[in-house]
């Protein structure tokens, strides 16, 4: 078996990657410009300077992508390794992937309900894959 063969699944994960690579891009370039380059090169010691309310919504979401993702990441890992892909875990990388994708415009937008919506959907993806897994 070729663990990259580059199934649709791996593929998901390799974007879902990408996607958490931008988010973490974002919230350190914005919390930079908000404390300043001479905070953020340092040991910081210190208590963190404020940061504005985009920035901290965006810090939010990418910590919320990281306390998902490592879930993501092993049930799409145990699904390959299993060779258990199909058309349910295809579709639930994808609705994982698509409303984490969602998730950030939603989430610095500050729309409350739509962004528990959003993020329900991801956590639906997530256990369709899971549950081909433990298929």
């Amino acid at each position: 078996m070729n663990f990259f063969a580059g199934s649709m699944e791996i593929q998901m994960l390799c974007w879902a990657v990408v996607l958490g690579l931008v988010q973490l891009v974002v919230a350190t370039s914005m919390a930079t410009k908000d404390q300043g380059l001479a905070y953020n090169m340092s040991a910081r010691d210190l208590p963190a300077p404020p940061v504005g309310i985009l920035t901290a919504r965006m810090q939010r979401a990418f910590g919320n992508f990281r306390e998902t993702f490592v879930y993501f990441a092993v049930a799409v890992l145990v699904v390959t390794a299993l060779d258990k892909s199909s058309a349910n875990s295809v579709l639930g990388t994808q609705i994982y992937f698509w409303a984490r994708l969602v998730y950030v415009p939603v989430y610095a937008a500050g729309i409350p309900v739509a962004r528990t919506l959003v993020w329900g959907a991801s956590i639906v993806g997530l256990v369709m894959v899971l549950l081909t897994a433990l298929a």
